[in-house]
């Protein structure tokens, strides 16, 4: 079973805010398999769920995003996941351009801190992760109070299509395969912001 964990912190105050892309996506994948993430343990509200052919077990944490890696690793030890074959994670990354989506299948973190937590949790970098990214068109200079901050609602359209394109990718992974779904998403059409200066 693929485990496809979004990324981002519990509470109306934080529900539409760029740290928060990774939950949306995973509401967006309920929305589409018709099924609710409801049931409550390992620290997440989870929903299984149908892609394709694959049974997948949609999560958002509720350790709020620095505490991620707790419910991750209660989840994979439940549920026996194979981390490098089976885990897909989707966070926002401030280091690629607004509605960029590129998948990324081990490294760093690039100091966000949800993947930190992760990674320390499991010990291993060898995971996919959906990369969403949320740097606008002009520079930000507090890179924390941004990515807490609202969209606003000039943003809507653009966020709604990146919750699509994020979600296609998930599909994409479960389907066809990682590599194969790196292909069709991470072409250099737009290019990577460099020294974004932010607490992630």
């Amino acid at each position: 079973m693929k485990l496809i964990v979004g990324l981002g912190n519990p509470g109306i105050e934080y529900q539409f805010t760029p740290h928060n892309l990774g939950f949306l996506t995973v509401d967006r994948l309920a929305d589409r398999a018709k099924v609710t993430v409801s049931n409550r343990h390992c620290r997440a509200v989870n929903g299984r769920a149908r892609i394709g052919s694959e049974e997948v077990l949609l999560a958002k944490p509720e350790t709020f995003m620095n505490l991620s890696g707790l419910s991750v690793a209660e989840l994979v030890q439940k549920y026996e996941v194979n981390v490098a074959a089976d885990l897909i994670v989707v966070h926002d990354e401030l280091d690629l351009p607004f509605g960029t989506v590129r998948i990324k299948q081990r490294g760093g973190t690039a100091g966000h801190n949800g993947l930190e937590s992760i990674l320390g949790a499991l010990g291993t970098d060898e995971f996919t992760r959906i990369r969403m990214g949320i740097y606008p068109e002009h520079p930000v200079r507090d890179g924390a109070r941004y990515v807490l901050a609202e969209f606003k609602k000039a943003q809507y359209e653009a966020v709604d299509l990146l919750l699509d394109t994020a979600a296609d990718a998930v599909t994409a992974i479960v389907t066809d395969g990682a590599q194969a779904a790196m292909n069709r998403f991470n072409r250099k059409d737009k290019p990577e912001k460099n020294g974004a200066e932010a607490d992630k």
